[in-house]
Order: structure tokens, then C-alpha cells, then sequence
């Protein structure tokens, strides 16, 4: 029985092992899937699809679209209904009462003494009102909805710009580091190799002491620096993800064709008056234009074309006398009315022209930013353009540094076995070598992150994209 039972045991250990191995492969084939590999290409978009700043710049295009229907509802005519049913005294009084929202109105003949009796009354009516023309003005108002939706559009495009170009700069910059962290890698293995190198040297006392000292504090300094690049990746990936709006985990960036030689065609040029930041600024302009030209056709008449229907019923009969029960409950008198109405705001020439000077210093205000803009833009673009000349010129040199280096460090090494050179010139051509590949890797990240600024200067990334992608396709 107790073999049966130890049996019985082992079978059930080693169902256990197999359940968790089974557990362990498919969580880690479970987090494989969730990792997500994006080019530079799919980040931008993926971002400019889920950036909440994104999403509520398109809400508020929408809602500055819906504004142009409200502003479009005002040619409609105008149509109110009224019903009432009251019971109240009819305690009239001959006098004049100025207009006001306190004391209810009474008709009907002065009573000859005051009561206390009360009888029905009620009232129905409908009112259509409509402005037949309008000097302009509701036109005006529909222009200026119109100004605002095209802001809005403006703004919306200067987001999705502003996203795209954080996105890519946080993908270059996650490249950076982790080319950064596969230098640092290369150079604590080759100074571990050294290191022990050296202490097979100094052990059989063909060197000091003092070197193996040295190596062991030029590895433990490279070691430093990789926890250092690797912190710094961590960074710049949660950079990414947060952009992305996805688990720091879960984002892979894909190198492509971004660390191949750089490329010496320029993007396509377009005018800077199609940057977002110049139509945004453009668009405020035509806001302004908008409210001088609604103030405009605010001094004119307002003529009202008007019909009305309307009946009352009242519990007191013409001589005054109260007529009981259910009397004055519908409506048993009706009428029927058309007329025009002509109003005209006399004394709002004042105030309009206070309103218009101030809306035409606003005006003027924001061409000179939109001016202003243009410079600013102009001297980025400029910048962006010297800064690509400038990476340019530096990634044609390093790979001979790199090259250089590589040669350098391999012969001092080998002299150092031979006692030619010392322990020093040996680390020092180590981190010259490390500095070297992690310059030449940099380089060529620097000039499609130039690129993609002088894009940015011109307001669109998608010439850059393309310029990408095409040269991805070519490259494989």
C-alpha cells in the first residue's frame, strides 16, 4: 500500500511539472503576441489614431461644423405656440403700468367694485415670425461659424503634426539607446576578456600589480555605463509608450533601414503657408475679418413678416358678470393677424463702433502674428536644413572613425601582450573604440531625425514617411 500510495505520487509530481511547464510556454507565448514591433511608420500612425489630444481636436472640428448649422438655423422662420388655462379675479383698473414681468395683465371692462370671485380663463395662439432679408448679416454670421471650423481644422492638423513629430523623435530616440546599450555591451565584454587577460599576465609576473588593479576598475567603470544605457533605454521607452498609450513592455521599435547608410536625396519643398502653425494663425485672422463683417451688417433695420392665430375664453361674460362653471375653460373667441415689423436699434451705433474698433485692432493683431509666424517658420526651416547639412557631413566620417578605432584598439592590444605599450593605451583605445561605434550608430539615427525636422519645419511629415518607406522597400 505505501508503494501504491508513493506511486500514486509520483505520477501526480510529475503531472504537475508538465502543467507548469505548459503554463510557463503559454504565458510566454501569450506576452510574444502582446508584443507589439513597430516600424517608425505603423508608431505614427498607431499614435495619431488613439493620442487623446488627437481625438479631441477631431471633436472639436465637429463641433465647430455643427456651429455652421446652428448659424444656418437663423434664415429659418420662426414659429410659437402658446396655451394657458388659469383661474383668477378679474379686478381690472383703469391706468398706465410700465412694461414689466411681475403683474399679470388683465382685459375687459373696470369693474365697479373689487370681488373676491374667480373664474376660468384660457388662451391659445401661434406666431410665425419670419425675416424675409437682412442686409447681410446672417450671412456674415454663417461666415464667421465657417472661420471657426476652419481654425478648428487648422488646429486639429497642428496636433496630429505635433504627435507624429513626438512620435518620431521618441522612436529615434529609443533606437539611440539601445545602440547605446549595445556599445556599452561590447565594451564590457571586450574589457572582461582584457581583464582576465591581464591577471593571467600579472599572476605570472610578467606585469604589475598595479594593472590588474586598472582593468578591474576600467571594467567595473564600462559595467557603470551600461547600467546607465540601459536605465536611459527604459526611459525612452516609456517615452514611446506613453505616446502610444500602450505598456512600456509591450512596445519593440524596428531598426529598418534607419541605421543603413543615410540618404543624400532631399524631401520634396512645399510653401510655408501650409503649415498647420501658419493656417491655424491664418484661420484666427479670418476670424477676426469675420466679427468686423457681422458688426458691419448689425446698423440696419430688421424687418419681421409676421401671421398670427390665436383665441381666448374667459369666465366673465362682456358686461363683466360672472357666467359659472366650466365657462372660460377653451377658448371661445378667436382672432387672426398679419403684419410687418420693422425695428431698428437706434442708439447701437455706439456700442457697434466701440465693438468694431475692437474687433479691428484684434484683426490687425493677429496679421502680425500671422506674420510673425511666417519668420519664425522661415528661420526654423532654415535651422532644420543647416542642422541635416551638418549630420550629414558627420555621418560620412564615422564609419572611418569607426574603422580607425577598431584597427587602433586590436593592434595596441596586441602590442600590450608583447609589453610595447601599456595598460593605459590599451583602455584608452577601448574607449576610443566604444565612443566610435557609438558615434557612427548616432550619426546616421541624427540624419533622419534632421530629416524628419526639416518635414516638420514644412508642416508635413508624410513626404518624410515616404521617403522612408520607399527607401525600406528598396533596401529590401
Amino acid at each position: 500500500m505505501l508503494e501504491n500510495h508513493r506511486a500514486g505520487m509520483g505520477w501526480i509530481a510529475v503531472i504537475l511539472v508538465l502543467l507548469l511547464s505548459l503554463g510557463q510556454a503559454t504565458l510566454a507565448q501569450t506576452r510574444a503576441e502582446d508584443r507589439k514591433i513597430l516600424a517608425l511608420e505603423d508608431a505614427v500612425e498607431f499614435a495619431l489614431k488613439n493620442y487623446p489630444a488627437v481625438r479631441a481636436s477631431l471633436e472639436r472640428v465637429r463641433a465647430a461644423e455643427a456651429g455652421i448649422g446652428l448659424a444656418q438655423t437663423n434664415y429659418l422662420p420662426r414659429a410659437d405656440v402658446v396655451w394657458q388655462t388659469n383661474r383668477a379675479t378679474d379686478n381690472n383698473i383703469t391706468g398706465l403700468l410700465l412694461p414689466q414681468s411681475i403683474i399679470s395683465p388683465i382685459s375687459g371692462p373696470v369693474p365697479a367694485a373689487t370681488s373676491n370671485r374667480s373664474a376660468w380663463g384660457s388662451a391659445a395662439g401661434l406666431l410665425f415670425s419670419w425675416e424675409p432679408f437682412d442686409f447681410g448679416y446672417r450671412g456674415a454670421k454663417v461666415d464667421a461659424a465657417r472661420a471657426s471650423r476652419d481654425r478648428a481644422n487648422a488646429e486639429a492638423s497642428l496636433t496630429r503634426l505635433d504627435v507624429a513629430v513626438a512620435t518620431v523623435n521618441a522612436y529615434l530616440t529609443v533606437l539611440a539607446a539601445q545602440r547605446t546599450v549595445l556599445a556599452a555591451e561590447a565594451d564590457v565584454e571586450r574589457r572582461d576578456t582584457f581583464d582576465k587577460a591581464v591577471r593571467v599576465l600579472v599572476e605570472n609576473q610578467l606585469r604589475a600589480g598595479a594593472d590588474a588593479s586598472r582593468a578591474d576598475a576600467e571594467l567595473a567603470r564600462a559595467r557603470v555605463n551600461l547600467a546607465r544605457a540601459k536605465q536611459q533605454e527604459k526611459i525612452s521607452r516609456a517615452a514611446l509608450a506613453d505616446i502610444l498609450g500602450l505598456p512600456d513592455t509591450s512596445v519593440e521599435v524596428s531598426e529598418g533601414s534607419l541605421l543603413a547608410p543615410p540618404p543624400d536625396e532631399s524631401l520634396p519643398t512645399s510653401p510655408l503657408t501650409r503649415n498647420p502653425i501658419a493656417q491655424a494663425e491664418y484661420a484666427r485672422v479670418e476670424e477676426g475679418q469675420a466679427q468686423v463683417h457681422i458688426l458691419d451688417r448689425s446698423y440696419y433695420p430688421k424687418f419681421y413678416l409676421q401671421s398670427s392665430v390665436y383665441g381666448r375664453g374667459s369666465g366673465w361674460n362682456p358686461a363683466g358678470n360672472f357666467e359659472g362653471g366650466s365657462a372660460g375653460l377653451g377658448p371661445d373667441r378667436s382672432n387672426w393677424a398679419v403684419g410687418l415689423s420693422v425695428t431698428f436699434p437706434v442708439f447701437d451705433i455706439f456700442s457697434i463702433r466701440s465693438r468694431k474698433a475692437i474687433e479691428s485692432a484684434n484683426e490687425r493683431a493677429e496679421a502680425a502674428r500671422y506674420d510673425q509666424t511666417l519668420q519664425d517658420l522661415t528661420g526654423q526651416l532654415r535651422k532644420a536644413q543647416a542642422s541635416l547639412e551638418g549630420a550629414r557631413n558627420v555621418a560620412e566620417n564615422t564609419p572611418q572613425e569607426l574603422e580607425a578605432a577598431r584597427t587602433t584598439e586590436t593592434q595596441v592590444r596586441a602590442r600590450y601582450q608583447t609589453g610595447l605599450s601599456t595598460l593605459v593605451d590599451v583602455t584608452d583605445a577601448q574607449s576610443l573604440l566604444v565612443q566610435a561605434e557609438t558615434d557612427d550608430a548616432l550619426a546616421r539615427l541624427a540624419v533622419w531625425q534632421n530629416l524628419a525636422a526639416v518635414a516638420a519645419s514644412q508642416g508635413d511629415l508624410q513626404p518624410f514617411l515616404q521617403f522612408l518607406h520607399d527607401k525600406t522597400q528598396g533596401g529590401s
